[in-house]
C-alpha cells in the first residue's frame, strides 16, 4: 500500500474518531417522585412532587440544586410576597453518608390561599471529603411562612436522583444520573470533548506529516 493511501485512511479515522466524540450525548440528572407527607399548622397534608438534584463542578465543590416540579402542601390564608421560606435535606449515600443542607429564596409574588406551595429551586454547596460513589436523594423539606413551620418527609423511600463520582483531593470528578453516562456540567462536559476530538485531530495530523516526510526520504 502507497504512503499516500496510509496517508488518507489515517486522516479519515482521525477526523471519524473526533466527530464521535464530540456527538456523545450529555446526561441528566433523573427526576424522581417523592410522596411528601407534611405536617401543617392546620393538621396532616400531603403531595407528591417530581424532583431532580443536579451538579455543576466549581474548583473541588459542587453547587448542588434541588428542583420541584409540583407544589407541596398549601395554607389556609394568603402568603404575601417573601413570606414563605423554603430549606431542605440532601440525604448523602455511598462512598460518603451523611446530609447537606439546601435553602432558597422566599416567595417572589403572594400565594394564594388554598393552592400547592411552589417551591423555588434550593441550593448548596457539597465538597467531598471521600473519594468514590456518592449518592442524592431528597430529604424532609421545611417551610417556614408566618412564624409557622411545615416540615414535609418523604414516605415513599426514593431512590437517588443523582450520583457523583468524586475524588477527595484533587483529580477530575463526574456526575451522572443512575444508569446513565457521567457529566459535570453542561460546559465542562463540552470542553472535555473537545479537549479530547483536538487531541484525536492533532494525532492524526502528526501521522500524516510524519508519513509525508517518510515517503519523501524514500523518494531520495
Amino acid at each position: 500500500m502507497s504512503y499516500q493511501k496510509r496517508t488518507a485512511r489515517a486522516l479519515a479515522a482521525a477526523v471519524a474518531g473526533s466527530v464521535v466524540l464530540m456527538a456523545a450525548p450529555a446526561a441528566h440528572a433523573t427526576v424522581v417522585d417523592v410522596d411528601y407527607q407534611c405536617r401543617t399548622p392546620i393538621g396532616p397534608k400531603g403531595a407528591v412532587s417530581p424532583i431532580d438534584i443536579k451538579a455543576v463542578r466549581t474548583g473541588s465543590s459542587y453547587r448542588l440544586t434541588m428542583s420541584f416540579r409540583k407544589g407541596v402542601s398549601s395554607s389556609p390564608v394568603e402568603l404575601g410576597k417573601g413570606a414563605m421560606n423554603p430549606s431542605a435535606v440532601i440525604g448523602l449515600g455511598g462512598a460518603e453518608a451523611g446530609k447537606l443542607q439546601v435553602s432558597g429564596p422566599s416567595n417572589a409574588a403572594a400565594i394564594p390561599a388554598n393552592t400547592p406551595i411552589k417551591i423555588n429551586d434550593l441550593t448548596g454547596t457539597y465538597t467531598p471529603r471521600k473519594s468514590g460513589k456518592v449518592t442524592f436523594t431528597a430529604g424532609v423539606l421545611t417551610i417556614k411562612a408566618l412564624g409557622t413551620t411545615t416540615t414535609c418527609t418523604p414516605r415513599n423511600n426514593p431512590r437517588p436522583s443523582l450520583e457523583l463520582d468524586v475524588t477527595a483531593a484533587g483529580g477530575t470528578s463526574q456526575a451522572s444520573a443512575p444508569g446513565e453516562l457521567p457529566r459535570t456540567g453542561p460546559l465542562d462536559s463540552a470542553r472535555a470533548l473537545a479537549t479530547l476530538g483536538g487531541t484525536v485531530l492533532l494525532s492524526g495530523a502528526v501521522g500524516v506529516l510524519w508519513l509525508t516526510r517518510r515517503g519523501g526520504r524514500t523518494a531520495s
